[in-house]
């Protein structure tokens, strides 16, 4: 495995990123557990989940299968750099109840120590606001995490699913207070979605945040989905079912698996590979829900790819182009 610093901290972290969402609803806890093993097993040593995972009547599932992971020791908790999210409401009623979300310092307060009960540690290494809550200002924010960095609960905080004025914003008011501010952004970006060049990425090199993109692979879009199909496998669903609706999307997905084809080389793994090529970037996230595909994403970290296929690979799929220039003069 290889490792980097996560954004301007020294805080050092594998390049591949183990998501757990699938920890729960899909991977029961034996096989979830058996996936973690081999994954820190072979290095990784960033774990990334969130407080609602489980969802519906489960949400902390996932957390509360972390936490029984830990449990068994053997130095599990202490060789991992656990990230987990607040934001979303935990309740399991039709209604949320005032102050059951987002990012006021009581949901803070509370949502930490839920998450601490369920995760069985009284430390998070990476605490990551989920999503942006225009209702809270950030002082208020910042005072709350300032709270819990000084209690040990926390060490660092991150965002997830920010644009590029609110990084800004949230950095600037943590300076204003003396503090780190945030240390990472988890977005969507993979080769096929590359929004977040236009802003997301230049404000996060600008404040020095590692990027951790999530949805890598665009739901199994860019995993060879066309020839599985072909073959009989898995049909696509979600996201990569609604681009393939669209015969111009599914034209470059073609061409990509024929790309690759030619190569000799594994769309899933390709993905991955150019990830890990872009700057800021600090590793995707991966969701395997089994130890088979943990085994493809990690040897994407190995894989290295010539200039001339990452050439090819942004004529299928061309970035916006550079900021502001690709909107501007």
């Amino acid at each position: 495995m290889k490792y980097t610093q996560l954004g301007r901290t020294g805080l050092k972290v594998s390049r591949l990123v183990l998501g757990t969402m699938n920890f729960g609803p899909q991977t029961d806890e034996a096989d979830s557990h058996a996936i973690m093993d081999a994954a820190l097993a072979a290095g990784v040593n960033f774990v990334d989940t969130a407080n609602v995972y489980g969802w519906g009547e489960n949400k902390g599932r996932t957390e509360e299968i972390i936490g029984s992971w830990f449990a068994q020791g053997g130095g599990r908790r202490e060789k991992t750099v656990l990230a987990t999210k607040v934001y979303g409401s935990m309740s399991r009623e039709a209604d949320t109840w005032p102050n059951e979300d987002k990012l006021s310092a009581l949901n803070i307060r509370r949502a930490v120590d839920a998450s601490l009960k369920r995760l069985g540690t009284d430390h998070i290494d990476v605490y990551q606001f989920h999503h942006i809550d225009r209702s809270t200002p950030f002082e208020e924010i910042w005072q709350a995490i300032d709270v819990l960095i000084q209690q040990g609960k926390i060490l660092y905080a991150a965002s997830s699913n920010f644009p590029g004025y609110k990084i800004a914003q949230a950095n600037e008011a943590a300076a204003r207070r003396g503090m780190v501010g945030l240390v990472s952004e988890q977005c969507l970006y993979n080769l096929f979605e590359r929004r977040a060049e236009m802003e997301v990425l230049p404000a996060a090199q600008e404040y020095g945040l590692g990027v951790i993109p999530w949805s890598p692979l665009h739901g199994g879009l860019l995993g060879g989905v066309l020839k599985k199909q072909e073959e009989g496998g898995r049909r696509a669903s979600g996201r990569a079912a609604d681009v393939l609706a669209d015969p111009a999307a599914r034209g470059r997905i073609q061409a990509y698996e024929d790309l690759l084809e030619k190569h000799g080389l594994a769309p899933g793994e390709v993905g991955l590979a150019w990830l890990l090529t872009r700057p800021q970037v600090t590793g995707p996230i991966v969701g395997p829900r089994t130890a088979e595909q943990l085994e493809g994403a990690l040897r994407a970290v190995e894989l290295e790819l010539s200039e001339e296929l990452l050439t090819a690979l942004d004529e299928i799929f061309p970035g916006p182009g550079p900021s502001p220039e690709a909107f501007a003069w």
